[in-house]
């Protein structure tokens, strides 16, 4: 049945892009100005890629800064200049790249800014993640490992750019409410693992005793890590500091696998998220609506979700890798018979077919993907499946280890049975709050946020709602309540929020839910 609605789905496809070809789309050329090139860049511009791919009427044209203000102002321009529709820049730092921004963007250009933060207000949208709530978690995570207590290093990312800026600033606010916690320094890094590396050896204080070290990047975190290893020769029974970072990338050297393997205490996954940058980029070219300020969800990891983080991220890689190889061999394809000049409708049929699987393949990747992910999520709330113990992957693995990992899964699962008990119990409670379900698990609001997002991957919140929308649709099908007595008796405080809810949820509205 799956193969026929496959094959049903591509014909249908194909039919409508050759009756297409008569009214083409518009061609929109990009320009991404990127401030550096390092392995988090790498994989968004494969997103922006592979997002370019499905829309098929999009042209990329990519310039990397290697961290130059001066270079990236004269790429911006160069961009400009050759005729592109829309710019996508992440700044290198606040103010030196406005100047070259202001002039994209009074001629007419519309402009993305990503990640990083401009001084101008010159700009059509801005979306990144929340740097400052990184920071600020980042913080709270290192009180509750050292318990109030210790003396935490701080490396800083490229000096004037927001997210260094917004990170410190979060991370401090935090640690003001832990007197017993000292900030010994706070070194200037670059982004790169040789500044932190650099900044560590050249620090003139004493180094003997610090507890914890929060580098802005994962990278920085392990330079630190480096030096102080070399300038402590840290034997085995030395005071080894703990380490913690920001970016949480899949790979070999990404920052998830460092923590599953313990050379990271934790990390934060920082989103590259291209396709939605893409997916942005059009909505503003073809006059759709678009948010002005647009934040892209991240979360905690620690090793209590890397595992399970690590191999999600893994499997979207490999899709991602499988369909650019894809692309790539369609793209030669196309080239080859191009030269041979076949332009009969037999050959344009092949290659439209080409294109055409190429774009449902990516597309029915991406649902099981998003599958996946909403599988883990929901077997860790629900508890249907216990989730697997993150494994030490080591050859001295012991039974005291596997015993703490059993341990540590079943702490976990009557954690969520509980906090399970207290929303259900409040869920008709339209005015409660994140506050009052962690007063009734005996925790600060902080501390329940935290274990909730470790565990689960989403808030309190998002749990609160996933819940209620379940409540929902079950009275909908069992009960003949009316759709907004159903809201109501879910906690929601307006039918018509409820509705907006429901239809993100299940990808319908309340009311067709019956039919």
């Amino acid at each position: 049945m799956m193969h026929k609605q496959l094959l049903g789905a591509l014909l249908l496809a194909l039919l409508l892009t050759i009756l297409g070809c008569a009214n083409p789309k518009p061609h929109y050329i990009i320009g991404v100005s990127q401030c550096s090139a390092d392995i988090w860049r790498e994989k968004q511009n494969a997103e922006l890629r592979m997002g370019a791919y499905c829309q098929e009427n999009v042209e990329l044209r990519f310039a990397a800064a290697h961290d130059s203000d001066e270079r990236q102002v004269q790429q911006i321009d160069s961009l400009v200049d050759s005729g592109i529709d829309l710019l996508i820049v992440a700044p290198n730092q606040l103010k030196t790249i406005s100047s070259a921004i202001d002039r994209a963007y009074d001629k007419g250009i519309p402009v993305i800014v990503f990640e990083r933060k401009t001084n101008s207000q010159k700009y059509t949208s801005f979306i990144s993640a929340d740097n400052y709530e990184m920071g600020r978690i980042m913080g709270e995570y290192i009180a509750s490992r050292l318990h109030g207590k210790g003396r935490v290093m701080e490396i800083m990312g490229l000096k004037g750019s927001s997210p260094a800026i917004e990170r410190h600033n979060g991370f401090a606010d935090a640690l003001k409410n832990y007197p017993d916690i000292t900030v010994v320094a706070t070194l200037q890094g670059d982004w790169t693992e040789e500044s932190a590396v650099k900044a560590v050896k050249a620090y003139p204080g004493n180094l003997d005793h610090i507890d914890f070290v929060f580098g802005q990047n994962d990278r920085m975190a392990m330079g630190a890590r480096r030096a102080l290893q070399e300038s402590q020769q840290l034997t085995a029974d030395s005071h080894q500091p703990l380490y913690c970072g920001i970016d949480g990338l899949p790979g070999e050297d990404g920052g998830i696998r460092l923590v599953r393997d313990s050379i990271l205490d934790a990390s934060y996954i920082y989103p590259t998220h291209g396709d939605k940058i893409i997916e942005l980029a059009i909505n503003i070219l073809e006059g759709k609506p678009y948010e002005k300020e647009a934040l892209l969800q991240s979360a905690l990891v620690t090793r209590d979700n890397a595992k399970v983080l690590l191999m999600q991220s893994e499997e979207m890689m490999h899709q991602a890798e499988y369909l650019d190889q894809l692309h790539s061999r369609a793209d030669t394809y196309l080239k080859e018979l191009a030269t041979q000049h076949v332009v009969n409708w037999m050959s344009m049929g092949v290659i439209l077919l080409l294109v055409v699987t190429i774009v449902l393949f990516y597309l029915y990747h991406l649902r099981n993907v998003k599958l996946q992910q909403e599988r883990v999520v929901s077997t860790l709330w629900n508890m249907e499946i216990e989730p697997a113990p993150v494994a030490d992957e080591t050859k001295e693995q012991t039974a005291d280890s596997s015993a703490d990992e059993k341990s540590s899964v079943v702490a976990e699962s009557a954690f969520l049975a509980r906090f399970r008990e207290v929303v259900e119990a409040r869920m008709e409670d339209s005015e409660v709050s994140v506050d009052d379900l962690a007063a009734e698990m005996n925790l600060s609001r902080v501390q329940l946020y935290r274990k909730i997002k470790a565990i689960t991957g989403s808030s309190p919140v998002e749990l609160l709602r996933t819940t209620r929308l379940k409540r929902a649709y079950q009275m909908l099908i069992t009960t003949d309540k009316s759709v907004s007595e159903v809201a109501y008796a879910v906690g929601f405080t307006a039918p018509s929020y409820f509705s907006k809810c429901f239809k993100e949820e299940y990808g319908m509205v309340p009311g067709d839910v019956r039919k």
